[in-house]
């Protein structure tokens, strides 16, 4: 497990516009923030990233830059992107189960067709949010081992102000 004020362990995906992400690279003003979802298969995943990219600008105004990404396929990665409509957010493919491992996140065996249709991968990542500091420290992470529960982003968004203007410390390092 990653503890606050730890360093993240670097890690690189592909983005959908067929250039490489990889977090040392990253250069944020406040926060790198990740987002790890399931796949294309799952319904709820849907519906969380529509919030996140409902609040990307605000997110990019108070200098988070997003990246969304799961061990989809860079197929079933585009279809989420277009299917769901996430125009706004940096959508990547091809997380390594190793490196999701390296992060702390669960790991699920697929199971058949989801409830909409659409069959699970062998192995996916659970569900995980990380907000990593300029440092490429950790700041605050909240990991899945199901889809049913993900953190509150319009909470997250107000608290942003209060945590940069207060310089709140990473929690939970002891």
């Amino acid at each position: 497990m990653i503890k606050p004020r730890q360093l993240v362990p670097d890690f690189s995906v592909d983005l959908l516009d067929g250039t490489t992400w990889t977090l040392s690279d990253q250069s944020p003003e406040n926060f790198t923030m990740v987002v790890v979802y399931r796949g294309y298969h799952c319904p709820l995943c849907n519906v969380y990233l529509n919030k996140l990219n409902k609040i990307a600008d605000e997110l990019k105004a108070k200098g988070v830059t997003v990246l969304v990404t799961s061990s989809d396929t860079p197929e079933r990665a585009k279809k989420a992107q277009q299917d769901w409509g996430l125009d706004k957010l940096a959508l990547s493919s091809g997380l390594r189960i190793e490196d999701a491992r390296a992060l702390g996140l669960y790991v699920s065996q697929g199971i058949g067709v989801t409830s909409v249709g659409v069959e699970e991968p062998e192995l996916f990542a659970e569900p995980g949010l990380f907000m990593i500091k300029p440092d490429q420290t950790l700041y605050f992470a909240d990991i899945q081992t199901m889809p049913f529960l993900r953190p509150d982003l319009s909470s997250l968004l107000a608290n942003l102000d209060f945590i940069l203007a207060k310089g709140y410390p990473a929690r939970g390092e002891a």
